[in-house]
């Protein structure tokens, strides 16, 4: 099924869209904040954002994910030794696809004629309302799988660590992206609409601490999906 969520100005992390721009753990002078503060309302105003998901029983040994379900034939197997340590602990996985829609590019490319210091905010601000709606979703996931007694992982996408790219045609198969979410997988295996994710979703009986990033309050100092502020 594919949903839509709201995606609200509130929900976008700040910090994200600066780290993006290069200000990493510094504040941008009152221009760039108010300019950042005026392509996030024009983007949320015109950008749409869907998502869908499917989920799968899951076997992990050594570096080899197998995932099986009763609406697919055949087991997919993926390999990947990070993605495999990520869901070692996991009786399920979700496939997940996310996308704010071709308006976010069209904006884009709109201030890369008009305005390039727009342009590059534009880029930034997309990122972070993408990473934002992938928290609301896998929240909304995190809710309904706990009435069950499941918690989840960290988002894990193709192209991280040693988990090829490649394996976006997996994903583009199984969840028929194209046909459902109208997303495109360019020849070098890069999605359009350009603000979209792919990701794998872990989902375990043993309780987790954290399923979604929240670096700045976390001890764990040493966590691989750890970003700094």
């Amino acid at each position: 099924m594919v949903v839509s969520m709201e995606l609200d100005i509130s929900h976008v992390n700040r910090r994200e869209i600066y780290r993006y721009l290069g200000y990493r753990g510094q504040i941008p002078d009152e221009t760039v904040c108010y300019m950042i503060e005026e392509v996030l309302k024009e983007l949320l105003r015109v950008v749409k954002p869907r998502n869908l998901y499917q989920s799968y029983e899951c076997k992990v040994q050594n570096s080899e994910i197998r995932l099986w379900n009763e609406a697919q034939e055949g087991t997919i197997v993926f390999k990947s030794k990070k993605l495999a340590d990520n869901l070692v602990q996991c009786e399920k996985v979700i496939l997940l696809a996310a996308t704010l829609g071709i308006e976010a590019d069209k904006l884009l490319q709109r201030y890369e004629i008009m305005n390039m210091a727009k342009a590059s905010v534009t880029q930034a601000c997309g990122a972070a309302c993408m990473e934002a709606y992938c928290n609301l979703v896998q929240e909304q996931i995190r809710e309904q799988q706990l009435t069950d007694g499941f918690y989840l992982r960290p988002r894990f996408s193709p192209g991280y660590g040693d988990l090829a790219l490649e394996t976006q045609k997996v994903i583009f198969d199984c969840l028929q992206c194209s046909k459902r979410l109208g997303l495109t997988l360019t020849d070098s295996l890069l999605m359009y609409p350009t603000k979209s994710v792919t990701a794998f979703i872990g989902i375990t009986k043993n309780k987790q601490g954290c399923h979604i990033a929240r670096c700045s309050s976390c001890e764990n100092t040493g966590c691989e999906f750890r970003y700094e502020d």
